[in-house]
């Protein structure tokens, strides 16, 4: 049998079979009568057969080329090892051969060392096809290597080293486990930015429009990133719009390169083109019906002259985060399928000529509004959050009004809150309200240490608590759910020396058919110093206290203001307790309490846009002008057993944002507490208290109201010449604070919302109205965290230092720390 082997040709120039011998002197042509092959596992014979194009019937010369032409093309196939032909039998003119292989081992998995388990698991979603029965050869090691490299080179890894070992797989015959070994290097920073054929844009302006790609400076002291190509693929795109931004329609990217500039650096060259300016021409509009053209103008805002911007034009047309937009005012009054296309027309010299041609269509109404995806919320408290009723006109405005509303319940993910609106073809629209459950009820469970004890605390809040169901006994999970309802249980105790219990329960559509919210919360607490009652030096006080309220909405001035009353009964009982203006009695305090407030905030838990703004008026009955008691000689007892006094709040929170996802927040308060008659005096109770966390806990701080000051210590913040044991116990009446603060979101997900912040806060209090100056102010500045986590609520830590010394209180001011748990977003503190 004679063998023709992928092997160099040995000397001999023949081979004999069966006694015959292939003359390589006198070739021979024969037929081939048949071709087997041999050794194969996974491969299909007849297509390997073919390649080898020694099929039967077909004829060859022997010896002669068709042989080694048949090795060399299965061998460029890379899927065998070894190759021979043998030539099985000759028949007079008929020749038989038999291919005998030897198949590449087949990749089973990957092994990954070098890189971290999140890359480990994205490589191998990107490397999924390969694993299985790919063939071990040069075309799997490059693809790898290449879609490794790649990515790796998109998270800032340049400088790539790969190199693959392979052990064969115990469990599979000639299969391996392939090992690549990656040598990432470090992730390198952007050296130097270069730009070429910019004439108009300084290169130092060019390089403030790459956002996410910043070249090394000495000056920046938390260096300027990591290169990303991703990030800078988008910096390219964004680099381009800011100049086209600026009338510069012809800008464009001519080319770009990334070359290495050391070991740890890259630089970037980018060849502009700038092209020349361009300015608004004529406006035209076509296809309007509905609303006349000069009211059309006046709407878009873009006069004849002005500089030409496509961003600036498509946010005119239908892109304002205002709704002040041409589209707006169609969608806001029905007309769902409304299209604006605008054409530029003519460009002459440095002019662009734009026709707006429009499609008004049909004007459609609300049919039927439907909920999907609310597994444990009812159906009727998220019906009565949607702005739109079947008949009436479809509005853009009160669509996007309606999502935000659902988003405050706090019930549901507020991203993948998704409205479908479905036209149909007798001019009505069904909409789908697409909504996701999330976890709302929260638990604060915590043990710490103060005063120089050890005090426990538990609080359980359930924010979609149903009480119509509180007997079913199959509702429980773990409390009855889905009516929208809020039920707060709170403890707090160290034993005898103090003991805080409260409890809240509020309805937001009392009697389920208009949005009237009723709440009932009631509280005792108390704080002793231990000792035995009988005891002279026995001291004691004890806060009772019940509330009832009443809120509604407005539809006027807009949907976003609210009116709230209630009625509030606290009762004071004080033993030999010091820090107040009496200190052994009991004082009633029945107040009325008024608040309006405009929550216009686009977020609950992280605004980006919006404000925020309460007003309240909190007064008691005026005792002192309706009874005959002299104040002037009564006594502790009968000057404040009914606590007398009215009470000013005002609050206003303001935010934006500034570029990417960074937001800024201004915040101003004030608060007043004023006096019926001068021979009471003010208030023993109600007053503020500035400074620190603003938390009220063990530090025990009854008929007061905590304000949050980062900076200085709790309550420490007090009036110039103020006796500092008793203002800080007692509080002041007057208070003022700003806040500016800078927000960047880390964070943003279901699970959780967390963010960085810079803060700047200035404030203060005064005993008198005639020493009140809002610029006379305590300032401090710092850095912080938070993190809202639904079970827990809103966590922070935040650490300011506070500039002003406060007289009497040595430690009020510089580097503070401030942990907050469980604060409400949008409080008064």
């Amino acid at each position: 049998m004679a063998q023709i082997r992928n092997q160099p040709q040995q000397a001999t120039p023949s081979l004999k079979v069966n006694g015959l011998n292939l003359d390589y002197f006198a070739p021979k042509e024969y037929t081939i009568g048949g071709t087997t092959l041999s050794g194969t596992q996974y491969l299909d014979k007849e297509v390997i057969i073919t390649l080898s194009k020694l099929t039967k019937g077909e004829t060859v010369i022997l010896p002669g080329e068709a042989t080694t032409n048949a090795i060399k093309n299965l061998w460029a196939q890379g899927l065998f090892d070894d190759i021979q032909l043998n030539v099985t039998k000759l028949i007079g003119d008929t020749v038989y051969f038999d291919i005998l292989v030897v198949e590449r081992p087949r990749l089973t998995s990957f092994e990954f060392t070098g890189i971290s388990k999140s890359q480990k698991t994205d490589i191998s979603e990107k490397l999924a096809d390969k694993a299985g029965k790919t063939i071990i050869n040069d075309n799997l090691y490059n693809t790898t290597r290449t879609i490794i490299s790649k990515y790796l080179l998109d998270k800032g890894y340049f400088y790539t080293k790969i190199d693959f070992e392979s052990k064969k797989d115990p469990n599979q015959e000639n299969s391996v486990i392939l090992q690549v070994n990656i040598d990432k290097g470090k992730r390198v920073k952007v050296q130097e930015i270069k730009f070429t054929g910019n004439s108009v844009f300084k290169s130092a302006k060019l390089r403030k429009f790459l956002k996410k790609t910043k070249q090394r400076a000495f000056y920046k002291v938390f260096g300027s990133g990591k290169f990303n190509k991703e990030k800078y693929e988008e910096d390219k795109l964004a680099l381009v719009a800011k100049m086209q931004e600026r009338g510069y329609r012809d800008a464009a990217i001519l080319k770009d390169s990334i070359y290495r500039y050391n070991d740890k650096t890259v630089g970037i060259q980018i060849d502009l083109y700038e092209g020349p300016k361009y300015y608004f021409g004529d406006i035209t509009w076509v296809g309007n019906a509905k609303y006349a053209t000069e009211y059309l103008k006046k709407v878009f805002g873009i006069e004849k002259g002005e500089l030409f911007s496509e961003e600036k034009l498509e946010k005119k047309l239908r892109g304002s985060a205002n709704g002040d937009d041409v589209s707006s005012v169609y969608l806001n009054d029905g007309y769902l399928t409304f299209n604006i296309d605008p054409v530029q027309t003519r460009i002459h010299g440095d002019t662009v000529d734009v026709e707006m041609r429009m499609y008004e269509g049909p004007q459609f109404t609300n049919n039927k509004i439907t909920i999907k995806g609310n597994t444990i919320t009812n159906d009727k408290v998220v019906v009565r959050e949607i702005q739109m009723k079947p008949g009436d006109k479809f509005s853009k405005e009160q669509l996007v009004q309606s999502v935000r509303r659902i988003g405050a319940l706090g019930n549901f993910d507020e991203s993948k809150t998704n409205p479908i609106p479905k036209p149909n073809a007798d001019g009505t629209v069904d909409i789908e309200f697409n909504v996701e459950e999330k976890p709302s009820d929260q638990i604060e469970l915590s043990g710490g240490f103060g005063g120089g004890r050890v005090i426990g605390t538990l609080g359980l809040t359930f924010n979609n608590f149903s009480l119509k169901n509180i007997f079913n006994g199959e509702a429980y999970r773990p409390l009855p759910k889905g009516d929208g309802q809020k039920l707060s249980l709170r403890g707090q105790t160290n034993g005898k020396f103090y003991q805080s219990y409260s409890f809240s329960f509020s309805e937001p559509w009392l009697g389920g058919k208009k949005p009237v919210s009723f709440g009932l919360s009631a509280f005792t607490s108390l704080q002793s110093n231990g000792i035995d009652a009988s005891n002279a030096q026995f001291q004691k006080i004890r806060l009772n206290g019940v509330s009832i309220s009443l809120g509604r909405r407005l539809k006027w001035p807009d949907n976003w203001f609210s009116l709230t009353h209630s009625v509030n009964l606290n009762q004071y009982i004080l033993n030999n307790y010091p820090g107040f203006l009496f200190s052994t009695g009991t004082s009633y305090n029945l107040n009325l309490t008024q608040e309006i407030a405009r929550d216009s905030r686009n977020h609950n838990i992280f605004p980006t846009g919006g404000a925020y703004i309460r007003f309240t008026i909190q007064a008691t009955p005026p005792y002192s002008l309706l009874n005959n008691v002299n104040y002037s000689t009564a006594s502790d007892l009968q000057r404040y057993k009914f606590t007398e006094y009215h009470k000013w709040k005002f609050e206003s929170q303001w935010f934006t944002n500034v570029v990417g996802k960074l937001v800024f927040k201004a915040q101003a308060q004030f608060g007043f507490l004023g006096s019926y008659n001068s021979a009471v005096g003010q208030s023993a109770f109600e007053r503020f208290k500035l400074g620190g966390d603003g938390m009220q806990g063990f530090d025990f701080l009854q008929g007061s109201e905590l304000i949050a000051m980062r900076g200085y210590s709790n309550n420490s913040v007090i009036p110039v010449g103020a006796n500092p044991t008793i203002a800080q116990n007692s509080g002041s009446p007057i208070f003022n604070k700003y806040v500016m603060e800078l927000r960047y979101p880390v964070i943003s997900s279901q699970q959780a919302t967390a963010f960085m912040t810079v803060f700047a806060e200035g404030g203060n209090t005064w005993d008198k109205f005639s020493d009140f100056n809002p610029f006379n102010i305590r300032r401090s500045v710092g850095v912080g965290a938070k993190i809202f986590l639904p079970i827990f609520g809103l966590l922070g830590i935040d650490y300011g230092y506070g500039f002003d010394r406060i007289p009497g209180v040595p430690d009020a001011n510089k580097g503070q720390f401030h942990f907050s748990i469980a604060q409400q977003m949008g409080g008064f503190n």
